[in-house]
């Protein structure tokens, strides 16, 4: 059994992730302790689109599925409002993470700042 999340990233993320053949995250920058996927797609879309864009010029929205015995080990953390839940996984732990993705991660939206 899978469990869908999302990741919102941008540019710079995604070349990273189209690199690995749409299989995997890339590692986290020291300054990046946690890698945290969210539970639907609404919470990512604004992300991409509010966040993303204005950082790096565009957002974008990943969809990927993930073994839910795996998940199992991770907290639900709410960080806002109802709809504002994601997993925090430690960045130790992404390459297991990656491990654990049933099939490839894809792209379901993408923003850009005449998208506002």
């Amino acid at each position: 059994m899978t469990t869908t999340l999302y990741r919102p990233v941008g540019p710079k993320e995604l070349a990273l992730i189209e690199q690995s053949g749409w299989t995997k995250f890339p590692p986290r920058l020291p300054e990046q302790p946690i890698f945290y996927p969210v539970m639907n797609e609404e919470y990512a879309v604004q992300i991409a689109r509010d966040w993303n864009v204005s950082a790096s010029g565009s957002g974008f929205v990943t969809k990927f599925a993930v073994l839910t015995e795996y998940l199992s080990k991770f907290d639900v953390q709410n960080v806002g409002a109802q709809i504002h839940n994601e997993l925090w996984v430690p960045a130790e732990e992404l390459e297991e993470f990656n491990r654990n993705i049933v099939g490839q991660i894809e792209v379901t939206k993408s923003f850009y700042p005449t998208d506002k």
